[in-house]
């Protein structure tokens, strides 16, 4: 049996990664071998939101000391972990073990730490115009316009550490003529299961850089 692939999903504030995942787990073709990785989160569930294992910071602090994360990192003042049986490559129930591509809600500060326990992994860079970026985080009504402006810097600042299979997805326009790219990013991927059922060639340990722009 072949082992799957982790694809980790990352981007900047404002560049609507959520609303684009959220796109693609409606819009992926059925059946299709592509698990969610659920995360843990130290947060109270919310309707309509992520469907997340909700926990306490407490009992989070305490699922680390106990290593029952495969991957875990702190953002906004949350934990966020995934746990091995989403992962495990060599737990036989795990998902990696039966050959599908797993889809995780990653962070961009975390990526080296996910690489280094998952080197093959395919990191996804969902980001947006600098104008793009800024216009959103302004209109949340969170930060001053200096902090928004920040965020776009970092953002513009950031790239993916060397040597890291990759591909890039803008979502400045439509949600989606976005989905449709990155959809279309992912099937391009070695091994990535198709539309019309077949895959698109052997998987290689590490993919080529690709990137969807509009």
């Amino acid at each position: 049996m072949t082992t799957g692939r982790l694809v980790y999903c990352m981007g900047p504030s404002g560049a609507g990664k959520d609303s684009l995942l959220g796109w693609l787990r409606t819009h992926l073709p059925q059946p299709c071998p592509v698990h969610w990785a659920q995360r843990t989160i130290s947060r109270a569930a919310t309707c309509g939101g992520e469907a997340h294992d909700s926990v306490s910071p407490q009992a989070f602090a305490a699922l680390c000391s106990e290593h029952a994360f495969a991957l875990h990192w702190q953002a906004n003042g949350l934990g966020y972990g995934v746990r091995h049986a989403q992962l495990a490559p060599l737990a036989p129930l795990a998902p990696l073990a039966q050959g599908h591509r797993v889809l995780l809600n990653g962070t961009r500060a975390y990526l080296p730490e996910a690489l280094a326990r998952f080197p093959d992994l395919v990191a996804v860079h969902i980001t947006a115009s600098p104008q793009v970026l800024r216009e959103r985080l302004l209109s949340r009504g969170r930060e001053t316009r200096e902090e928004v402006e920040a965020r776009v810097q970092r953002a513009l600042a950031y790239t993916p550490p060397p040597g890291a299979a990759s591909l890039e997805v803008h979502n400045d326009g439509a949600l989606g003529d976005a989905g449709q790219r990155l959809l279309s990013a992912l099937e391009n991927l070695p091994g990535w299961p198709r539309r019309n059922g077949k895959r698109s060639g052997k998987l290689s340990p590490i993919a080529p850089i690709l990137s969807s722009t509009p």
